[in-house]
């Protein structure tokens, strides 16, 4: 009999939810991952994940862009809060459209902060809703990286400081919303989200 089985719908709203992720290429599989492959996740439970396991194609570059992605968001040495480094990377992945990158780093951004309405007014009508004004500071910097990264200036950084950021925090915020803006353009030419629940291990 032929295969019948329906694809599962992409998603075309941001949520908070969680949704899945398909690679439009193939990943390894994981009786392929070797020892090199293993190291280079950092975390084992990541060989669940379709999408870590193409990155692992690239072992090394996999291992630099986890070591990069843990020290900017799960450093708790100085610098901003959990919460804002989230809302960085979630607004940008809201500007870029990255439905899936927007829900997870969406969800820890609430999570952190305990902020669901505020986090919620953001997916449902974008980086020019107002949620206060920390956090349209840091919305307007990550989307004037994102956008052009050249119109990020000297008002965006006096902002965030007008806020009672230190140089680390805004240093976080630079980090988080510059490393989005690229891991959202490699995952959005990579794959698609998919209405599916990821497994476990595959939510970051």
């Amino acid at each position: 009999m032929p295969d019948t089985a329906v694809p599962s719908p992409v998603p075309n709203v941001f949520t908070r939810a969680q949704i899945g992720w398909v690679p439009f290429v193939d990943p390894l599989s994981e009786a392929e991952l070797t020892p090199h492959h293993i190291a280079a996740l950092i975390d084992a439970a990541r060989a669940k994940s379709e999408y870590f396991r193409l990155l692992a194609r690239d072992p090394d570059a996999l291992e630099h862009r986890t070591r990069t992605d843990k020290d900017i968001f799960y450093n708790p040495e100085a610098g901003a809060p959990r919460a804002d480094r989230e809302l960085a990377a979630a607004a940008v992945s809201r500007f870029n459209g990255c439905i899936y990158c927007c829900s997870v780093h969406a969800r820890f951004a609430a999570t952190y902060a305990k902020r669901e309405t505020d986090v919620d007014k953001l997916l449902a009508e974008g980086v020019g809703t107002d949620i206060g004004e920390r956090w349209n500071a840091i919305v307007a910097a990550s989307v004037a990286l994102t956008a052009i990264p050249m119109t990020f200036g000297p008002e965006h950084v006096r902002r965030l400081r007008a806020t009672g950021m230190d140089d680390l925090a805004i240093s976080d915020i630079i980090q988080a919303a510059s490393f989005f803006n690229w891991a959202n353009r490699l995952m959005l030419s990579l794959g698609e989200a998919s209405a599916d629940r990821p497994p476990n291990g595959a939510s970051r």
